[in-house]
């Protein structure tokens, strides 16, 4: 039988009922498949208050030298009451002990920082880690009481070898890593922790919050796994937000490039470093529903040449609470060297661009993070006459088939201009993929509503 890989989010294992369902959907999958399982740390529907969100509390308290008990009492204590109402039995006591272990780690790394006053990257990536090795370990026991035989696969050690970028390189030797790993658990259900050790210059700066989709992937590139599953809260990738938009239908397939546009510019699809490894490997991913796991979902398949082809329009999405800079300057005028003068000071400060629009006299550019744009403005006045406009949004028409569309942006921007909402800044690029534009925040919904009427309904 051929791989499979299932991602479990945190949302889907957040309490002991949602990880009973869950195991439910493996209990299913085993009977046709050889089943590889990889896991998020518990939250629920708050990401704030879910188990990654409050281990970062609790480190910055204890960097911040403030009272962090309480973070991790309640950490404990959900998940001790999560074993308590799964588990019976040797497994259970066993499962505990291990818990208390992890916290008890975990307060000897809180003591250090909040001596020292320091948090390293290596630090937070432990910190941040042991959330999902607490799920794991939970959900490897249930499993094990229910007769299915699995392994709890801790991957926070797996990284021998020192790298100094997190490249191809690196990645390749955990994917090596994780096909050792996976083979040693012999016909057991591998049950991995999403966290899978020191990523040079950290785990969230170097990946992101979405770091347990990537171990995922990896897994699922390094079995060759004939699919890679993403069990979320949602049916599939919608054609809009269906929160804000009604008659929003799921998506049954999209490609790769239409998944990684609409991840960018607002939906969360799935992370894009997820997808990359993926598409080298020509494994499909499909976007289930934890909650009805009868629903197909959607599939992004990389093996699909002629998927959307036809289709101008796949779905539109909105990314909000953007920031727009604008630099005007007569410096601009017939020079060489501009731009990069700009993008190097913003480089410099670490503020990532989103689009771009320029004239001969100026340039437009979204951010989405302007923690540290009071520090840029600065050099950024040296070269022009900076202005700043906050609270906007960026609405991307997205599909693979816009190339074959004479006229899709006129239509678009016509749209627009007809329910009374005014462009301020426009954006295409040459894969033809994606139209994008800048809006008021306040009208993005009503922007969505209206495009989505007009190309989706």
């Amino acid at each position: 039988m051929n791989y499979i890989v299932q991602k479990f989010g945190g949302t889907s294992l957040g309490t002991a009922e949602r990880m009973r369902s869950v195991a439910a959907i493996v209990q299913k999958s085993i009977k046709d498949n050889r089943v590889i399982l990889v896991l998020s740390a518990m939250s629920s529907y708050v990401k704030s208050e879910g188990t990654t969100s409050r281990l970062i509390a609790a480190a910055d308290a204890a960097q911040e030298r403030k009272n962090y008990a309480p973070i991790l009492q309640s950490i404990q204590q959900h998940h001790l009451e999560t074993v308590s109402a799964l588990i019976t039995g040797p497994t259970r006591d066993e499962i505990s002990n291990r818990i208390q272990a992890y916290i008890d780690e975990l307060k000897s790394f809180l003591h250090a920082i909040s001596v020292i006053g320091e948090l390293s990257t290596r630090s937070q990536d432990v910190i941040i880690g042991t959330g999902e090795r607490l799920s794991a370990c939970i959900f490897a026991g249930l499993l094990n009481s229910m007769g299915i035989a699995a392994t709890y696969c801790d991957l926070s050690t797996i990284i021998e070898e020192e790298f100094r970028e997190a490249d191809q390189q690196f990645y390749a030797y955990v994917q090596s890593r994780l096909r050792d790993i996976i083979t040693s658990c012999g016909s057991r259900v591998p049950v991995l922790t999403g966290y899978f050790g020191f990523v040079p210059n950290g785990i969230i700066a170097s990946i992101g919050r979405g770091y347990t989709d990537f171990t995922a992937a990896l897994a699922a590139a390094a079995m060759q796994a004939r699919e890679l599953q993403i069990w979320k809260e949602v049916d599939g990738v919608f054609t809009a937000d269906p929160r804000k938009v009604n008659n929003a239908q799921v998506l049954p397939s999209i490609t790769p490039e239409e998944a990684a546009e609409l991840t960018y510019y607002g939906s969360e699809v799935i992370h894009p470093f997820t997808m990359e490894q993926v598409m080298k490997a020509n494994i499909p991913i499909r976007i289930k529903n934890t909650f009805k796991p009868e629903l197909p979902g959607t599939i992004i398949n990389p093996r699909a040449t002629d998927m959307a082809t036809v289709k101008p329009v796949t779905a539109v999405t909105a990314k909000r609470n953007i920031t727009v800079l604008n630099i005007n300057s007569n410096r601009m005028l017939m020079a060489y060297g501009f731009l990069a003068r700009v993008f190097t000071i913003l480089a410099r400060h670490s503020i990532i661009i989103d689009l771009i629009a320029t004239s001969e006299v100026n340039v437009s550019m979204t951010l989405d993070n302007t923690d540290r744009l009071g520090r840029a403005i600065p050099e950024l006045e040296e070269l022009g006459n900076v202005t700043i406009t906050k609270d906007m949004a960026i609405i991307s028409l997205v599909g693979r088939g816009q190339k074959h569309c004479v006229g899709l942006a006129g239509k678009m921007f016509s749209v627009l201009a007809e329910a009374g909402i005014n462009i301020e800044m426009i954006s295409q690029g040459a894969s033809e993929i994606n139209i994008s534009c800048v809006i008021k925040d306040e009208e993005a919904d009503k922007a969505m509503r209206a495009i989505h009427k007009a190309f989706l309904e």
